[in-house]
């Protein structure tokens, strides 16, 4: 236990708060238990560690690694317990996925031990654990993504922009310290290496290699209960998403390629969004389930495409994956039958400088969203901008 205690204390006196990302202030952190869902490398860890100080909880907190070899001789109830006597009240464990049983042992935690609370993260493939204990009447579900533009703006380059409203960004009214910078070339960067908070690390590409790599190899077969075999047609779909996306997917084709019936190649889809690799693009209000009719599939976001596209990506295809990326996280983002997007009911088109109207002619609530532009005019509005909603 007191190895526990040491690898806590150490990793939380090396956490900084100079920056912390959005979700912080909207998690209900008294709720006797959270659970903090995401992809890969999202900062869910760094997230709970900065809640720890912020909320000066020092002593009185501990988080665990469900990984950690202390594990396989002890159970998260005992430990939890041992912690509870000892004057603990705030239990973090970080991904749960890696412990056997977790849902049963965490329902187990939360009835035997009401004194406690417990927040835990994991892979949003979560979800879809079939088995176990249910603690969806118990657990509040927060979800976190990648990195805004405007975070990354903050983070990086020390730039303050304030947190829009999509309202505000149609009717132009766009906040950006025009006087010090200019947005388009921080833009490009951050489309490159600024969803990811590991963005400035020099092993950038292994590290994004690594998230794709555990994903595909771990979360997904461990959560969906997939064989090799199964696992092994998933990654062959994910290669083909990556050379080809954004594409309209041809059931038939696809399944004849891979070698699978239809419906499983839905699942596999559906799995591979759950988990943060790809955003499927519905034309329906179904959501993220399997009713869902996918027009169109893209990668999660750009930074996966300049690393898996092997080359430069594909320009407009950029364009539309940042802005799906981005309005997803407060909208709801459907495909539309006069344009790219609708979102919230307002149709999209996305395009270059040069893009007109013509798509969106007699179209009551549309806008043209340009890259390459510094200023909203009418309804004509700078792509970037959209990276400001959180």
């Amino acid at each position: 236990m007191e190895k526990l205690r040491q690898r806590y204390y150490n990793q939380l006196d090396n956490t900084s708060t100079t920056f912390v990302r959005y979700p912080q202030n909207s998690i209900r952190w008294d709720a006797r238990l959270n659970a903090i869902l995401g992809a890969r490398g999202v900062g869910k860890t760094t997230l709970m560690f900065q809640h720890i100080k912020l909320a000066g909880q020092r002593d009185m907190s501990m988080v665990v690694f469900a990984d950690d070899i202390f594990f396989s001789h002890h159970t998260l109830l005992d430990m939890a317990d041992t912690f509870y006597k000892n004057g603990g009240k705030y239990l973090y464990i970080d991904e749960v996925h890696k412990y056997n049983n977790w849902s049963t042992e965490i329902k187990n935690i939360y009835d035997q031990i009401p004194g406690l609370n417990i927040v835990y993260t994991g892979s949003s493939i979560l979800d879809l654990e079939k088995g176990g204990a249910d603690l969806s009447r118990r657990q509040l579900k927060n979800y976190m993504y990648g990195m805004s533009f405007r975070e990354w703006l903050q983070m990086v380059k020390n730039i303050e922009v304030p947190q829009l409203t999509l309202e505000q960004i149609l009717a132009g009214n766009i906040v950006f310290p025009y006087d010090k910078h200019r947005p388009l070339p921080l833009f490009k960067e951050y489309l490159e290496c600024g969803y990811y908070p590991f963005g400035r690390d020099i092993n950038f590409i292994e590290r994004i290699n690594a998230v794709v790599d555990q994903t595909l190899e771990t979360d997904i077969p461990q959560f969906a209960g997939l064989s090799v075999g199964v696992m092994r047609k998933i990654k062959q779909l994910m290669q083909i998403i990556s050379q080809i996306t954004p594409f309209k997917p041809n059931y038939s084709d696809l399944a004849r390629d891979l070698t699978v019936n239809r419906n499983d190649l839905k699942e596999y889809l559906f799995y591979l969004e759950k988990s943060g690799l790809i955003q499927n693009l519905s034309a329906s209000d179904h959501g993220l389930n399997l009713l869902a009719k996918v027009e169109k599939v893209y990668l999660d976001n750009t930074n996966l495409m300049f690393t898996l596209c092997g080359g430069l990506p594909d320009t407009g295809n950029l364009r539309e994956t940042f802005f799906f990326n981005q309005m997803k996280v407060r909208h709801s983002v459907y495909s539309s039958e006069v344009a790219d997007f609708l979102v919230d009911g307002h149709t999209f088109e996305v395009g270059g400088r040069k893009k007109g109207k013509k798509q969106i002619a007699g179209q009551v609530d549309a806008y043209v969203v340009k890259d390459d532009i510094e200023y909203a005019d009418g309804n004509v509005i700078p792509l970037w901008a959209f990276g400001l909603t959180y």
